[in-house]
């Protein structure tokens, strides 16, 4: 199974590919999709769109996690990384993919066992749970690592087939 899980943003989505077969999970690819600053909102929207539906094409996804937006003090960017959610989520269901949604709090939980957890614990153990050699970067990347393993390791769809 192919799980594509998803760190929402505007200037920086990231993304993390994992193949879960019974008893073991892999590491496909991870990266991002950047938007230069310069551009507008509508194209920077556009360049997501099409950087998303690369993606579904490229993996073909089984299933994809995305992260929910957790708004903190800047609700001006925080409507900007709303839209920019939005589009990758239309991206996901105009691919026909089934698409499931996890808080930071669930993400940090799944792979911390402390829904509090700081980024550096976090991206700590996506790195020991997938034995990588280094932390992904960038941050981004490692975010949606982070969301794919959370759905591997959580979603009762996909009981039974345990990381080992």
């Amino acid at each position: 199974m192919i799980i594509l899980g998803i760190d929402p943003g505007l200037a920086i989505v990231g993304f993390g590919v994992l193949d879960k077969q019974k008893g073991r999970t892999e590491v496909v690819d991870y990266g991002v999709i950047n938007t230069p600053k310069e551009d507008t909102l509508p194209v920077r929207l556009e360049k997501i769109y099409k950087g998303m539906c690369a993606l579904i094409d490229q993996y073909k996804p089984d299933q994809v996690a995305i992260e929910e937006l957790f708004f903190n003090t800047n609700i001006t960017t925080g409507i900007a990384v709303a839209e920019a959610r939005g589009v990758i989520i239309l991206a996901c269901m105009n691919k026909g993919c089934k698409l499931f949604e996890y808080t930071p709090l669930q993400i940090k939980q799944a792979l911390t066992g402390n829904g509090r957890a700081d980024k550096h614990q976090v991206q700590f153990m996506v790195k020991a749970i997938l034995k990588l050699n280094s932390i992904p970067r960038p941050d981004d990347a490692a975010d949606g690592l982070a969301a794919a393993l959370c759905h591997s390791q959580t979603n009762q769809l996909l009981a039974g087939t345990d990381i080992k």
